[in-house]
């Protein structure tokens, strides 16, 4: 098995097995500093001092979570080496050491000092980044990567190959190619096999090396009946290949259902749309404790934010928009005005633009930064909304987009968040079909949501901040 399920989401193993490897270079890292700004102290204590093991175990957990809120490993299946190092760097140099500083000042027992604290960060990130060079480039690829073969060649097949080619983030999925369903052949030659015959599946997964099939068939149930390999499709079963349905395979790999597989009778029996009311309670207490932080930390910003805005261009500074909430209902959404007063003076909703002339230079200033949203937690407070969730829309949108695009309703399933899954994975959405495209991994976050889940998107989020992603 390449992947686990821990509340909902699934987590990749060879991640895991990376991150564990990185634990333990941290953990040794604040030993090593300790040890080479104190030797003589460390020479009586050693190992043996539970304070510089608590202290190490911390360390480790902020340079870690600090690596998930810069992105730094999908970074380097997107963009490649450099950009993971340049992610590394400021995720370790900045971020991590801005925080254990903070903690260090308010929690005597974490402190490590200046001195420990700076050589072991500079430790840590070379002895990480070394890390995973080794295991990126000298590890044999074949240990690591799980081959997959499809079975369906048409219109379904398609879409998920599409779809795995679009997703950087998945790490050892190699796809051997599509075995025809019927007169299927919608995929591309490079990817089409022959066609299998009876009782003979168990030989070619065996011979390929196959870890996994995936049933991808556009008819099912013509499929299921005298062109489904039943027989042959247990027989790898029991001899413990993996049968992944097409829209599980594509969740588990890319973070999002795929619309053009997805049937509804899917979401009804399929794990996940649960209701939970000790995860309704966990997610109402972690956002009002994230809220009340942040307006307790971020007031000052919120004050110079009044003031930028009404001296460019007046009052009111605080801007009310209708959006719609879980089930379908309507709350009154708060921003601070980043555009001109008369942005829609027709009344009529228009789709923010990429270089939006009716924004102001406060306003662009203010989204760049996220700013403008911070009044946004005082719906939280009042419960309209989540600290994390679908993105809440305009219902003039919303009564359109329900008409065109299937199972867009059922993002309303949860309640709107300040920050979501879409907007982590996808880019400011201008349009209808951004809202398709979005809509998918709405549709993942809803299906998923957990405490885990949330706490995830809330570091990744820094990023967005950080480098200014998917602004208009």
């Amino acid at each position: 098995m390449a992947h686990i399920r821990i509340f909902n989401h699934y987590l990749h193993i060879p991640y895991i097995l990376l991150g564990f490897l990185e634990w333990l270079v941290l953990m040794a890292a604040t030993y090593l500093a300790f040890f080479l700004r104190f030797p003589e102290e460390y020479g009586q204590q050693g190992f043996g001092d539970s304070l510089l093991l608590v202290r190490a175990f911390v360390f480790a957990i902020v340079l870690h979570g600090s690596t998930l809120a810069m992105g730094v490993l999908q970074s380097y299946l997107r963009e490649g080496f450099v950009s993971m190092v340049v992610r590394s760097v400021v995720a370790y140099c900045l971020l991590a050491c801005i925080f254990y500083l903070f903690l260090q000042a308010v929690v005597d027992d974490l402190y490590l000092g200046d001195d420990v604290l700076v050589i072991a960060i500079l430790i840590s990130l070379v002895a990480v980044v070394c890390l995973r060079w080794c295991v990126f480039h000298l590890v044999d690829a074949a240990m690591l990567r799980r081959s997959v073969v499809f079975f369906g060649a048409g219109h379904h097949a398609a879409s998920l190959l599409a779809a795995m080619q679009k997703a950087p983030r998945q790490l050892g999925v190699k796809i051997i190619g599509c075995v025809p369903s019927g007169n299927e052949r919608e995929v591309d030659d490079a990817f089409c096999l022959d066609p299998i015959t009876e009782g003979n599946w168990l030989k070619f997964v065996e011979a390929n090396g196959i870890s996994e099939i995936v049933v991808a068939p556009d008819e099912r149930r013509r499929a299921e009946g005298g062109d489904f390999p039943l027989n042959d499709l247990l027989d790898c079963k029991l001899s413990g290949i993996a049968v992944t349905g097409a829209i599980n395979f594509c969740e588990r790999e890319t973070g999002k259902v795929e619309l053009d597989l997805l049937y509804p009778s899917w979401m009804v029996f399929s794990e996940g749309f649960r209701y939970s009311r000790f995860r309704d309670a966990a997610k109402r207490v972690f956002d009002l404790v994230v809220s009340l932080t942040m307006i307790v930390l971020l007031w000052p910003f919120m004050l110079l934010t009044i003031a930028a805005v009404a001296l460019e261009s007046g009052f009111p500074v605080i801007y009310r928009q209708t959006r719609v909430g879980i089930r379908g209902s309507e709350f009154e959404l708060l921003k601070f005005r980043s555009m001109v007063r008369d942005a829609e003076k027709d009344g009529k909703a228009v789709w923010a633009q990429k270089n939006d002339s009716r924004i102001t230079r406060v306003g662009l200033f203010i989204r760049n930064t996220r700013l403008d949203e911070l009044p946004q937690l005082w719906n939280v407070l009042k419960g309209d909304m989540s600290f994390v969730g679908p993105r809440p829309e305009r219902p003039e949108f919303v009564s359109e987009l329900n008409e065109s695009i299937p199972f867009y309703a059922e993002r309303h399933r949860v309640k709107p968040g300040l920050m979501g899954w879409a907007q982590l994975n996808y880019s400011y959405g201008a349009s209808e079909e951004d809202a398709a495209q979005k809509l998918r991994y709405d549709l993942y976050y809803t299906k998923n949501h957990s405490l885990l889940l949330d706490c995830l998107i809330v570091l990744k989020t820094i990023e967005i901040i950080l480098l200014g992603k998917g602004v208009h």
